[in-house]
């Protein structure tokens, strides 16, 4: 299959942009992901992109690599490029979530062009560790990259020492001398309170009241009720990952308990999609309560600034954006004690960190009991303690979750392979 690449800038970055000559469309679709043929999708583009950096006499220091999507390009510069001079560039792979691992059958080895397809099809290599007749194309990166990375620390010890691998623990133990966590960070030019273009009242740590002008904003554009209550919100998928179940019944928890309740999500999976539709209809002329059902940038932006607290109830969590935004914005999280989220919220009643340090609540049980326990002391606070709601509320907003740190665990990584 043939392609052009074509370039533009984002951002002010230059990018690249590959379109394939193919009957078969692999990328003009309306959705990246979820199509039956995505493993040929993407194994083209990971040919297609190592082919161009050849063509185009391109020798990067890194490839960073990221998911299963990307798992054949350190196995095709092992196995091709390295051969016709491409000997410099190293690879860093990120894992971002190991429930989709890119598990199809031996035939994409010799459709990407391996010269040996059969040597890749064993258990220390490409060999799925559950299915033995499909090969990993995450395990892919994981062994032949030179350095693995997840997006939290604690998602990585959990991936190597839980169920949480989805079957690919063994492969992190073997190559765990290569194998770390290092936390997301968010973009603060585009998510930051003080400077954000999609909310009309812009506010800092040291102006925090002006925060609830957007919440009077948000209020009248989703004809919520103009009351005394915390507005508790939900931004981001809707899937079991997420614990729809938990959001459920979060709604109808802070409804019962004087709260208002704003949802902004959509499922892929048809079938949850239908059910939030029906609750949608059934909460529709609530007062308190508005679900969104989709993705609206400039909607989310204004929630973030208008919520007085975020849910995140999630099974695992790798890292979570969620509560990092909601934090710069001084939404106070709620959240489950997993992954990224156990890395970035400490609980308001955590003894063992300083009062400044404490910004959220956390909950440990997956049920509806746990997180009950987190929202009654949530709310509790809200209404009774205004004064040291406040104070979690500026806690989160000090904390640095930028990519200034994140950055720098990457330069050393980057500056480590580069030597080896």
């Amino acid at each position: 299959v043939h392609c052009t690449v074509y370039f533009g800038f984002v951002h002010g970055r230059k990018c690249y942009f590959i379109d394939a000559h193919s009957d078969k469309n692999f990328f003009n679709r309306r959705t990246y992901y979820g199509c039956n043929d995505d493993p040929e999708r993407f194994a083209f583009f990971c040919r297609a992109a190592l082919e161009f950096m050849l063509k185009s006499n391109k020798h990067p220091d890194i490839i960073h690599c990221h998911d299963w999507q990307t798992g054949l390009v350190p196995v095709l510069l092992y196995d091709i490029y390295k051969n016709l001079g491409m000997t410099h560039p190293r690879v860093c792979f990120t894992l971002h979530n190991l429930k989709h691992q890119g598990v199809v059958g031996e035939y994409i080895l010799r459709e990407v062009g391996l010269r040996n397809s059969g040597y890749y099809f064993h258990t220390d290599r490409l060999r799925d560790n559950f299915n033995p007749f499909a090969v990993n194309l995450m395990k892919a990166g994981i062994v032949y990259s030179n350095f693995v990375t997840t997006v939290s620390p604690s998602y990585a010890g959990e991936i190597k020492y839980t169920d949480q691998s989805f079957g690919l623990g063994h492969t992190l133990h073997v190559h765990e001398s290569k194998f770390g966590g290092v936390l997301n960070g968010i973009d603060y030019e585009l998510w930051n309170p003080a400077t954000d273009v999609h909310i009309p009242y812009h506010y800092g740590a040291d102006n925090i009241e002006v925060k609830y002008g957007n919440k009077d904003v948000l209020r009248h554009r989703l004809l919520l009720r103009q009351d005394y209550s915390p507005i508790i919100a939900y931004i981001g998928r809707l899937d079991h990952q997420k614990g729809v179940d938990l959001i459920r019944h979060a709604i109808f928890y802070s409804l019962n308990h004087g709260c208002q309740f704003v949802l902004l999500g959509s499922s892929p999976n048809h079938e949850l999609s239908n059910y939030f539709w029906h609750l949608k209809h059934h909460l529709n002329d609530h007062p308190d309560c508005h679900l969104e059902l989709g993705y609206n940038e400039e909607l989310a932006h204004l929630i973030y600034a208008g919520a007085d607290m975020i849910v995140v109830p999630s099974l695992f969590e790798p890292c979570g954006l969620t509560q990092l935004i909601a934090m710069k914005y001084g939404t106070v999280p709620i959240v489950r004690d997993t992954g990224g989220l156990r890395d970035t919220v400490f609980d308001a009643d955590n003894a063992h960190k300083p009062y400044h340090e404490r910004n959220g609540y956390v909950f440990h049980h997956f049920n509806q009991g746990g997180l009950e326990s987190a929202l009654h002391r949530a709310i509790g606070m809200w209404y009774n303690y205004p004064d040291h709601f406040r104070e979690l509320m500026i806690n989160g907003m000090n904390y640095d979750y930028s990519w200034n740190h994140p950055g720098g665990h990457y330069q050393n990584i980057y500056e480590y392979i580069r030597e080896k």
